[in-house]
């Protein structure tokens, strides 16, 4: 049988969603789990591989099996071998024509970001951070430029594999309680580190260095150097992704509702 799973984890201890030699990643953590509780090796595919320091709020994964256990025990059971920043949050059997990652319609993801003098304390590692003041109106219109089809390769890690630079940035919003921000994605695919240096270049316009209409500039360029630095990976989380309704499964976690300042 095929199985669909939402993983949950705090990024901070790994080396990233996807297996590495050193162990040390949520893929490598979740496998063992799962093999363990399964007593058969389990390989699994994933919906969104994030880097180092990135959060998972709902990670879908599939992977396929000969046991046969009810849905609420693989959530149980795998829960029961893994370390304590990472957990299912639900399990679904899913028709083999199902693909994690080819079955989705989108991607979302959300960055959190501190307005303060002062750098995080208590919230360290799940918030980015500021010390000079945003402006949101500023950001809204150099979103509104970002919006739709376009060639990302100035938003681009020289490392990305992936295929084509074109992709399609669906949504953009950006809101603000107190001193926290929360900046919500959604489009087709990412590329690599492609919200951090999406993040770098609207907090460049958001504090007056840059004027909106640069984001044109950064765009047209097709050139990583054009673009701002990539901001730091802390604040960013996979929301995860969003599937054709025939499926069956969870659109919404409610740890999207616990979001640092949210």
């Amino acid at each position: 049988m095929r199985l669909a799973l939402g993983i949950s984890y705090n990024g901070l201890a790994y080396h990233g969603w996807q297996s590495q030699a050193s162990g040390r990643t949520v893929q490598d953590k979740l496998e063992q789990a799962l093999s363990e509780f399964s007593a058969i090796k389990v390989a699994t595919l994933c919906a969104g591989r994030t880097d180092a320091g990135v959060h998972g709020l709902m990670q879908v994964i599939h992977f396929d099996t000969p046991r046969e256990r009810p849905e609420s025990a693989w959530v149980r059971g795998p829960n029961a071998l893994l370390p304590h920043d990472i957990a299912v949050q639900w399990a679904r059997g899913v028709p083999e024509q199902f693909h994690c990652r080819a079955s989705a319609l989108s991607r979302r993801y959300a960055y959190v970001l501190l307005d303060s003098p002062v750098r995080p304390s208590i919230d360290t590692g799940r918030v980015g951070w500021v010390y000079k003041a945003l402006d949101l109106q500023r950001m809204q219109q150099a979103a509104q430029h970002l919006l739709g089809e376009h060639d990302f390769s100035s938003f681009r890690a020289s490392a990305c594999q992936a295929r084509s630079p074109v992709k399609h940035l669906m949504h953009i919003n950006i809101s603000r309680r107190g001193a926290y921000w929360r900046f919500e994605f959604e489009a087709n695919a990412f590329l690599h580190h492609m919200i951090r240096n999406l993040m770098g270049c609207l907090i460049m316009v958001g504090n007056g260095r840059k004027p909106p209409e640069w984001v044109l500039e950064v765009l047209a360029a097709r050139d990583r150097d054009a673009a701002a630095p990539t901001f730091s990976p802390h604040g960013l989380y996979f929301v995860g992704p969003r599937y054709p309704a025939h499926w069956g499964l969870p659109e919404y976690t409610s740890l999207l509702d616990g979001l640092p300042g949210v």
